[in-house]
């Protein structure tokens, strides 16, 4: 078991090796930053990484204060499914509405490698390599679908 000053460090340093692993492939070096993330100009949805003892994580979250607004975002991505999932041979899971450990309800879309655990450094290697290249995809299928959005 780590403390939780322990766990904070390692966490960092996880992160870290991240973005020095992301920083170093070429579709990503002629980029300004590596990924979208909360920066996709479109209001409510961000993409996201996370990584914990299940597996790792890449994230398209739908979380708006108008939750009519939220669910025609979601209801525009589902419309556009095929495109999204493009790029994902297994397909995407779609969860309309998942609790936040904030309390918070919000719509997922996400992809995730399973039988990863961030707390053993052996596998943090695998984790770069499928959050990096399943954020590529995801970005872009996402940028592709953002630009039907017309409200």
């Amino acid at each position: 078991m780590y403390s939780r000053e322990e766990l904070k460090i390692l966490k960092k340093e996880f992160w870290e090796g991240f973005g020095e692993y992301s920083s170093s492939l070429p579709a990503l070096r002629f980029k300004r930053r590596n990924f979208l993330l909360h920066n996709t100009r479109f209001k409510g949805v961000s993409l996201k990484f996370d990584a914990t003892r299940e597996g790792a994580f890449v994230i398209l979250e739908i979380s708006h204060k108008d939750t009519a607004r939220q669910q025609r975002i979601y209801d525009h991505f589902l419309r556009y499914k095929v495109i999204l999932e493009e790029d994902f041979p297994d397909g995407l899971i779609w969860e309309e509405m998942y609790l936040l450990e904030t309390g918070q309800m919000v719509s997922r879309i996400y992809t995730m490698q399973a039988n990863l655990d961030i707390h053993r450094r052996a596998h943090w290697p695998d984790f770069y390599r499928f959050m990096a290249n399943a954020m590529i995809r995801l970005e872009r299928n996402f940028l592709d679908v953002k630009s039907a959005w017309s409200e």
